[in-house]
């Protein structure tokens, strides 16, 4: 067999492939290490949320970005590039896809069943694993359940079985804080020794708040870091000749803060620590886009504060990589040196088309096919009603129900978020777009579900992207520049106009933000004020007129809550003052998620729109717009707006006619 000594920043050949090929690609530790040094390679997955399967069951079709399956087709190769190998889970497993609510809700975890995400893990052979919050969805029982089915450890060191202890060594645990390793490894001279690696495990304090429900009474948090600095001496005096934390929090550089949520920063700061692995995020460490700049993170090299760390995505989309060179101090272990990667299960060709570069691995599809089988036909089936037909052939144009179904879910879900705390006193508006508003994808790309019954892949045709909730604070003026950025969607009519185009063909449908919460006009004889990119091209002009809350003119300098996406929130659209410092709250959860939540909640929903916005009227004025024909079947019910047939349009349209 020949070995090959490429650099660690490369896009490889992937496991799959390096481990049945002739070609090892070596990692230069294993490659060069002397007789008293170790190449130790420590592998991460990542808030897998029972993404077993590279399958999306909301679409209900296969999907390449994802699946543990996927992941696990690499870590024969990645091992086989290394002497000495550990895998190691960073939490959030048990919810977050359709396969985790059958399990939750339809199956149930009895005493000796095993969870599908732990016959897959207990495939590949783990060392050991901590607790995300997602852990918590469906209570306390049935997280013990499934984890019971776990072939390896589950530590975590912050979560208490009540009150808090003076001191964290001697709180009552639900789980062990750590865990001491005894691992043989091999050295540069290919003997074997022993080294005690010790693994310790932090969930975010913020679980109390998430999941009040289901820990109120039955359990506490600690924060993350001042835990770390009570139990790592002890991990020390218990032999740990290295100190590995899973930390299922993120980085957050903009300074510590008692009971942080993402400190994983602060948290490799603390001494005796010699690396992290994060998550909780969704986002990729090192790499070339997230993290690029926070002060004490090297987004490049992959270090916090100096230390190795690694967050290797979501759902299966990379696996973490810190390689550790260890050098025999004494009768101990030290780290030398070492190198980070997230190492990706795909990549995007020059068209950004998607494209695999593993495939699944055998024996973790095999080991899920039941499970996978039987949430095939649970998103098939009903899991409420919805008692209006949800569709957005007139989204663009008049207050829509596809789009109210969306923020009614949104708003019910960050006021539950934010029940407690500062925000617990703020107004709660939601923005939400329409996704599906023809275009380039054609006469037939709308949003059609019948009234009666819906069904959980129904929710993938209220909401196409796999975006996270976030909230963010803004003012009141601030409300109005982004609802006068949103009518960009339209062109500029003139009073006594016939028959005028209406809608902007440059501005995509995803910007056209309605705001609930509020009232408001339009009033389309005004230039916008914004070009598609956020530009003031007509700052003078005021299209939004008659924008009140609470039935009164809204106060410029009022605070208010706005339920979006992490696309929005997070500058998308180059929406005039919305951006990442204004971000108050960032979920964990996807608005997908949110949707099909609400709907099992509220049992029946009702999305009929409330019209709460509108064009104002314009004497003598029409305008002309084109949408699926059969928004026919639904013309005459849309609320706020005069819309007439106009017959046939283009390419399969239908033309309509708005009376102003």
């Amino acid at each position: 067999m020949t070995s090959l000594i490429l650099p660690m920043t490369r896009r490889s050949l992937l496991g799959g492939i390096a481990a049945t090929s002739a070609i090892v690609l070596v990692h230069p530790f294993s490659a060069k290490a002397a007789p008293n040094q170790a190449h130790l390679r420590l592998m991460e997955t990542t808030d897998i949320h029972v993404n077993v399967m590279p399958y999306d069951y909301y679409a209900d079709k296969p999907n390449d970005t994802l699946g543990l399956a996927r992941t696990a087709s690499i870590i024969d190769g990645i091992r086989a590039e290394a002497k000495n190998s550990m895998l190691l889970d960073n939490g959030d497993l048990l919810q977050g896809n359709p396969m985790g609510d059958y399990m939750a809700y339809k199956k149930g975890m009895k005493e000796g069943d095993l969870h599908p995400v732990m016959k897959a893990m207990n495939v590949l052979g783990y060392d050991c694993g901590t607790l995300g919050n997602h852990e918590f969805n469906y209570g306390l029982d049935f997280m013990f359940n499934t984890l019971k089915g776990a072939n390896f450890p589950i530590v975590c060191a912050n979560l208490t079985k009540g009150k808090l202890a003076e001191d964290p060594k001697k709180d009552e645990l639900f789980f062990s804080p750590y865990v001491i390793v005894n691992k043989t490894i091999r050295d540069g001279a290919d003997q074997m020794h022993e080294i005690k690696v010790g693994i310790i495990g932090f969930v975010p304090p913020q679980i109390m708040v998430w999941d009040a429900k289901n820990l109120e009474g039955k359990a506490q948090t600690r924060d993350i870091v001042e835990t770390a600095k009570a139990w790592v001496p002890v991990m020390k005096e218990d032999g740990a000749d290295i100190v590995i934390a899973l930390s299922h929090s993120g980085i957050d550089g903009s300074g510590q803060t008692d009971r942080m949520e993402n400190a994983s920063l602060y948290l490799a700061g603390v001494d005796g620590i010699d690396a992290v692995f994060t998550g909780h995020q969704h986002l990729v460490f090192p790499g070339p886009k997230d993290f690029v700049g926070v002060p004490g993170a090297d987004a490049a090299r992959g270090t916090l504060l100096g230390k190795p760390a690694v967050m290797a995505g979501f759902w299966g989309s990379h696996m973490g990589l810190i390689d550790l060179l260890l050098e025999r101090d004494g009768s101990k272990w030290k780290v030398a040196d070492f190198t980070t990667e997230a190492r990706p299960i795909y990549h995007r060709d020059e068209n950004k088309k998607v494209v695999a570069d593993v495939q699944s691995k055998q024996q973790v599809v095999d080991a899920v096919k039941s499970e996978h089988d039987a949430t095939l036909e649970y998103v098939r089936t009903p899991v409420g009603k919805t008692s209006a037909p949800l569709y957005s052939y007139f989204a663009l144009v008049a207050d829509d129900p596809s789009v109210q179904i969306v923020s009614n879910a949104q708003s019910w879900y960050i006021k539950d978020m934010l029940k407690e705390g500062q925000y617990k006193d703020f107004a709660v508006l939601s923005a939400a777009a329409p996704f599906k508003a023809g275009g380039r994808g054609g006469p037939d790309y709308y949003t059609d579900v019948p009234a009666g019954d819906i069904a959980i892949k129904n929710v993938a045709d209220l909401y196409l992207y796999p975006n996270t909730v976030q909230a963010v604070l803004i003012t009141g003026e601030q409300v109005k520049n982004w609802l006068e950025m949103s009518a960009g969607m339209f062109l500029q009519v003139e009073e006594g106009a016939k028959d005028a185009p209406l809608l902007n063909p440059d501005f995509p449908s995803y910007n056209y933000d309605v705001i609930d919460g509020v009232t408001y006009e339009i009033d389309l004889s005004k230039p916008a004020r914004y070009d598609k990119d956020g530009k003031a091209v007509n700052p003078d002009s005021s299209r939004i007129v008659n924008l009140q809350f609470g039935g009164k003119p809204i106060d410029p300098a009022q605070k208010f809550v706005v339920a979006t996406n992490n696309y929005r929130a997070g500058g998308g659209g180059n929406f005039p003052e919305i951006a990442a410092d204004k971000v108050i709250f960032v979920a964990p959860d996807t608005n997908r998620d949110v949707i099909v939540r609400y709907i099992v909640d509220q049992g029946t929903i009702n999305p009929s729109a409330d019209a709460n916005w509108k064009f104002m009227p314009l004497a003598g004025t029409t305008a002309v717009f084109e949408t699926g024909p059969k928004g026919r079947d639904y013309a005459s019910a849309v609320k706020g707006a005069k819309i007439e047939d106009d017959g046939d349009g283009e390419g399969g349209f239908a033309k309509y006619r708005l009376v102003l």
